[in-house]
């Protein structure tokens, strides 16, 4: 009787050992689990009034026509840029003789760069508050001014602007379609100003996300644009002459020259094929060169096209027309 008694009381504390080892394995996987809930990372919103601003130089020796080592008025990396003092805005003339006037952006390529615009659900409405997200900025290779619009499809619970990098879209894994649609963004220093605007409102810059730093541009949107059919920006023809006709024997010639223009006055007689209420208007412009000695005798779209061309394609230039006489 006294084994069995024995045998019984030490079965009960057997199981009293059990029970508290398995409540106190029970309370360790509870305190894991929250310690773990705790340390999860959570999205934290970037507030781009709080984010380091991007140094941008669109005068390096990356640029093509405006470089500072050619040209030591041109602005200092980074500082404002006004873009209604030249040789930033030019006085033209439009296909019907009619006065018009454009910003100088410089060359760029055919080739649009991405622009990432985040978006949900079915019918793709961007996510309110995220800024627009680049890869690339003026001086690196592949920048344009020109964009495609690229749509990057996050979740429902997405909390705006805690991406902010491409890199970061691409480590969430989201979907990203590409679209037709093309935007001319030209990226500029803050604080840059361009008081013309063809609609008649003044260009306010908007910001962006690029490697999660803030950028500024300005969108010229006089005309909705789309990739041809070999994804290139569209382009459309102008005619401008210069002070000196282009020779390769003389750096002096071409650009460098300035535009030919009326004595006393801005007024040149470059000529732009199309206007934006064209329907193959494109701020990004073939140029064509004419010879000086036919500036008197160019008044509008057919007199240019009757004038001594020199050189057909010579460049591709972003300049949007920002004013048209009526």
């Amino acid at each position: 009787m006294q084994i069995h008694l024995y045998l019984y009381k030490r079965k009960i504390n057997i199981m009293l050992h059990r029970n508290e080892l398995f409540n106190f394995v029970f309370s360790i996987a509870v305190i894991l689990t929250a310690c773990s809930n705790d340390n999860e990372v959570k999205p934290i919103a970037k507030d781009p009034d709080k984010a380091e601003i991007v140094v941008i130089d669109r005068f390096s020796d990356a640029a093509v026509l405006m470089k500072r080592s050619a040209d030591s008025n041109m602005p200092a990396a980074n500082a404002p840029i006004n873009f209604d003092e030249a040789p930033f805005k030019t006085q033209s003339l439009g296909p019907d003789g009619q006065v018009v006037r454009y910003y100088n952006f410089d060359v760029q390529t055919l080739l649009p760069a991405p622009i990432y615009v985040l978006v949900k659900g079915a019918n793709n409405t961007p996510v309110e508050g995220q800024l627009n997200i680049i890869d690339v900025i003026p001086g690196e290779e592949k920048y344009s001014d020109f964009w495609q619009i690229y749509f990057v499809t996050v979740p429902d619970n997405y909390l705006s602007n805690s991406i902010s990098s491409y890199n970061e879209i691409i480590d969430k894994g989201y979907s990203i379609e590409k679209q037709s649609a093309i935007v001319n963004c030209p990226v500029v220093p803050y604080g840059s100003t361009a008081n013309e605007n063809v609609f008649g409102a003044t260009n306010s810059l908007h910001r962006g996300w690029y490697k999660g730093k803030v950028v500024y541009y300005f969108t010229y949107d006089e005309k909705e644009l789309h990739a041809d059919n070999l994804g290139l920006t569209p382009v459309s023809p102008i005619y401008v002459t210069f002070n000196i006709n282009p020779n390769e024997t003389n750096p002096e010639s071409g650009p460098p020259s300035g535009f030919v223009m009326e004595t006393g006055g801005l007024q040149t007689h470059n000529v732009i094929e199309t206007i934006p209420s064209d329907d193959d208007y494109s701020p990004l412009w073939s140029v064509y060169i004419y010879d000086n000695a036919d500036f008197d005798n160019v008044s509008d779209l057919n007199t240019v096209k009757a004038a001594n061309i020199l050189m057909e394609n010579a460049m591709y230039v972003n300049c949007p027309v920002v004013y048209v006489a009526k």
